[in-house]
């Protein structure tokens, strides 16, 4: 990890080891061990190695019918080549499992502290930087959306779950219940603090949560899913729109492949040591994780009011705020929840789970520029730029902002603010009350808070919203989580 932490010298500690997950979860990575590019050699070795234990099989059964010390020979290197063959599949087997399980508590780490309020601050940290090292314009706004999704959506997962099972029962209830009956969880004791109880429900839930998260759309990669993505010839463009019969066949193999990955390409982790108990205790605490992730990747399919919408909505929320589709628009990211109710409305998700994640997010989402009116501004006609860098806003239009500029020049080091829906120049109304303003005062400020003439050309004279990328590529200007001076 310090190693790797080198090679963003240019970027914060914390920044650094998010690139560093990204890279490490859907690549591409240096040694093509990410958890994608694992899973992509499995499945393009998958039938050469079923067609060699074949081959091996019917060697050895026609020589088992032949009795000389010749055959009997033969046989037993036969054997003796299909337990290395064997034990050299499972030995990769391990070495995936273990590999994605340490990614896992490398996800908790990075967004989880050690009371609820540094956790929430923690993962506000890592949903933020995500979005703000993603472009925002350009042709490669699909693929690195693309390969951030699956960490996105595990945070989001984490946060949701917490909102199910860390507050005394509400309309979360059904989901609540689900999980009490899939996995052995005393509400009572997370509620109450317990140390020991939190050790445990990160072990037993959170890990397998993760894990079903990164693994969700894995099954995409597959050869067969590749074929209807990119076509026979591979020149179609992925990132289509797709027909329905290809979307319902992509689903079907997309649930079959990631199961199949999960049972066999990722399996258990082997057990080290020599207590009998030990191993017993151990195999059975990865079986039950096995179980459960596949529980949430069967319910996720069709959730209804259950332990599936864990990872649906975040996967739905994701799929618009790290949009890979042509249309996507960053100024249209807050109005996420339009989408998400609607799928609710329609019974693809749970609405009360959908009102869970809105109490987490509110509309706008984790490190979007938001541009406001400040109360100062009858002294001098302006308006300043500011970063969503918290969670769980007392209202939901109302976001929890980092400040990045002051009287028109960008700062490192500016104060935290809620910026009211009165300020907020993303409502149309807000923005009907400063139209006022002349042309030219306008004309003024975007010269001081755009980079360049070729920037300004394709600015709105009163925008709704602005795209921080440029300004958090800066190292100095990605301490937005810091303490506010």
């Amino acid at each position: 990890m310090e190693l790797m932490l080198k090679n963003f010298s240019g970027d914060t500690k914390f920044t650094a080891k998010v690139k560093i997950l990204l890279i490490k979860i859907y690549g591409p990575s240096p040694l093509k061990d990410s958890v994608l590019e694992r899973a992509i050699a499995f499945y393009e070795l998958e039938s050469l190695s079923q067609g060699k234990v074949n081959v091996l099989k019917n060697e050895m059964t026609k020589l088992v019918q032949i009795d000389s010390d010749k055959s009997n020979k033969k046989l037993f290197n036969l054997e003796r080549e299909q337990q290395v063959y064997l034990k050299s599949i499972s030995a990769e087997r391990n070495e995936r499992a273990q590999h994605l399980q340490q990614i896992c508590r490398d996800i908790l780490e990075l967004c989880e502290g050690e009371s609820l309020v540094e956790t929430k601050r923690k993962s506000a940290e890592l949903l933020g930087t995500i979005q703000l090292l993603l472009p925002t314009e350009g042709s490669k706004v699909a693929v690195e959306n693309e390969r951030s999704k699956p960490l996105y959506r595990a945070v989001l997962a984490l946060r949701l779950l917490d909102q199910a099972c860390l507050k005394n029962p509400s309309s979360a209830d059904a989901l609540t219940q689900e999980l009490a009956d899939i996995v052995a969880v005393d509400f009572n004791e997370l509620r109450n603090g317990s140390a020991e109880a939190f050790r445990q429900f990160a072990d037993d839930v959170k890990i397998p949560v993760i894990m079903a998260a990164i693994l969700q759309d894995i099954g995409h990669y597959h050869p067969k899913a590749q074929n209807i993505i990119k076509g026979l010839d591979g020149k179609l463009d992925h990132f289509r729109t797709l027909q329905v019969a290809e979307r319902k066949a992509l689903l079907q193999i997309n649930y079959r492949e990631t199961t199949k990955y999960l049972l066999n390409g990722i399996g258990a982790v082997n057990y080290l040591g020599d207590s009998v108990a030990e191993r017993e205790a151990f195999a059975s605490t990865q079986i039950k994780t096995l179980r459960f992730v596949k529980q949430l990747l069967m319910s996720s399919v069709q959730p209804k009011l259950g332990v599936g919408n864990l990872l649906k909505i975040p996967q739905i929320y994701t799929s618009i705020v790290l949009s890979t589709k042509d249309n996507y628009n960053y100024k249209l990211l807050p109005r996420v929840y339009q989408v998400l109710y609607k799928n609710a409305e329609r019974g693809r998700c749970s609405r009360s789970v959908v009102d869970a994640l809105y109490q987490i997010t509110g509309d706008f989402p984790q490190g979007f520029g938001v541009i406001y009116m400040p109360n100062d501004v009858y002294q001098e006609a302006r308006y300043e730029y500011a970063i969503v860098t918290q969670l769980y806003p007392d209202k939901p239009n109302e976001p929890k902002c980092r400040v990045t500029s002051r009287h028109l020049t960008f700062i490192g080091h500016g104060h935290d603010l809620v910026v009211k829906k009165s300020n907020n120049l993303y409502f149309v109304e807000t923005a009907q009350n400063f139209s006022s303003m002349s042309k030219a005062r306008l004309n003024e400020i975007l010269s001081l808070l755009s980079s360049n003439y070729l920037e300004r050309k394709e600015l709105d004279l009163l925008p709704r919203c602005w795209q921080p990328v440029e300004y958090f590529s800066n190292k100095v200007n990605q301490k937005l989580w810091s303490r506010a001076r």
